[in-house]
């Protein structure tokens, strides 16, 4: 790795390297380092990112006083130690090992809890099922555009009503039987193509980064969401096509449909083509198939089993949810925003929707996801 390219960070945060984390060796972005005892922040980052994308968020907690890490996580950018092969052992990117990869990441830099895990996207998945299985070491949580409803349930009250085998989902048969046949995108994320089809984008990995972030931000206008009713082939056709595509269309080919004008691109200010050409190198070097086997154990169903054995459990530390206003990810699944604040999360000190941000909401409005946070933090300590 010493012949890869610096990174265009900000002042004050650095570029290292952690051995031995759950068989990892982890590449590490670190803020607020220069002095030892402060209390630390752990941020985790979703699909298609990197560490790189707390870099606005960075310095604001640093300079707060907090010692801020933040991985590239299994399968990510300049970590290594993964199997980048589709038929790889998936077990190893289950939930469960990545909330290990968090918990031996925290323990290698000396400390027994950090005074919160955020988490973005997927990582917000991570940094929940760090907040349910480990309260005593990550003491608050911040779930960042999306929500989470809580364990999978298990059969109940069966033993003199055996409960029938589980019915297939009709999701996906519907979606293709509609006049405009769709297919839900996690469900692509799980297939053999769609690396590659990613990878080896025809526009090159850089346009096709430029479009799929501009597609799921504020900048795309037509990011208006609203709750959906249910789970159900016509209401969740009314999702953008990022998340339910076109069938016979690729991720590549969808997102070129939406690739933003050159004046679009010279006036981003959140994602400049500087910023993106290191996402579009990390890619380009290590393709997709990392993050896409995330994807897979949650499609495959074959790791449900082990997340049922926290039935029931909540998240009880405190909590908030902080999501782009203009990010259909709050609502993408019908019920999970509200069964979040409802079940899921006990002791939630704050739900916010943020004007002017879509999915990306921790680089298109950095300051004010970066006051959120540090409010959040002072709060969590007089409530915990």
């Amino acid at each position: 790795m010493a012949d890869l390219p610096d990174i265009p960070l900000p002042s004050g945060i650095r570029s290292r390297y952690v051995d031995g984390i759950n068989g990892l060796r982890m590449h590490v972005l670190e803020a607020g380092f220069e002095t030892k005892g402060r209390p630390c922040v752990l941020l985790l980052h979703g699909f298609p990112e990197l560490a790189f994308s707390w870099r606005k968020v960075m310095p604001q907690l640093a300079t707060a006083g907090y010692h801020v890490i933040a991985p590239d996580q299994r399968g990510y950018g300049r970590t290594t130690g993964w199997d980048a092969n589709y038929d790889g052992d998936l077990a190893s990117f289950r939930l469960t090992n990545l909330v290990r990869d968090a918990l031996g990441l925290v323990s290698a830099f000396g400390y027994k809890s950090v005074d919160a895990v955020i988490g973005h996207d997927f990582g917000s998945s991570v940094a929940a099922w760090c907040a349910l299985l480990r309260p005593d070491v990550f003491r608050s949580v911040a779930l960042m555009s999306a929500p989470f409803a809580g364990p999978p349930a298990l059969p109940f009250n069966t033993a003199d009503a055996p409960a029938k085998p589980a019915a297939e989902d009709p999701i996906h048969r519907e979606l293709a039987a509609l006049p405009r046949p769709r297919k839900h995108y996690q469900w692509y994320y799980s297939t053999r193509e769609a690396n590659a089809n990613m990878h080896h984008a025809p526009q090159g990995m850089h346009d096709f980064l430029r479009a799929y972030y501009h597609h799921k931000s504020a900048d795309w206008k037509d990011n208006a969401p609203y709750p959906l009713k249910s789970w159900t082939a016509a209401e969740i056709a009314k999702l953008p096509t990022y998340y339910v595509m076109d069938f016979v269309k690729d991720m590549a080919a969808t997102v070129a449909e939406e690739m933003p004008s050159a004046a679009a691109i010279a006036a981003n200010t959140w994602l400049p083509d500087s910023e993106l050409s290191f996402y579009s190198a990390e890619y380009t070097r290590t393709g997709f198939q990392g993050g896409l086997q995330w994807y897979r154990c949650g499609t495959s169903g074959a790791f449900l089993p082990e997340l049922q054995t926290w039935s029931g459990r909540t998240i009880d530390v405190p909590s908030a949810f902080i999501s782009g206003k203009q990010d259909w990810g709050t609502y993408q699944r019908p019920g999970v925003f509200e069964a979040m604040q409802s079940k899921a999360c006990t002791n939630m000190i704050g739900c916010h929707l943020v004007d002017g941000a879509g999915h990306w909401v921790q680089q298109e409005q950095s300051a004010e996801v970066s006051r959120l946070l540090l409010q959040f933090l002072e709060k969590a300590k007089s409530v915990s």
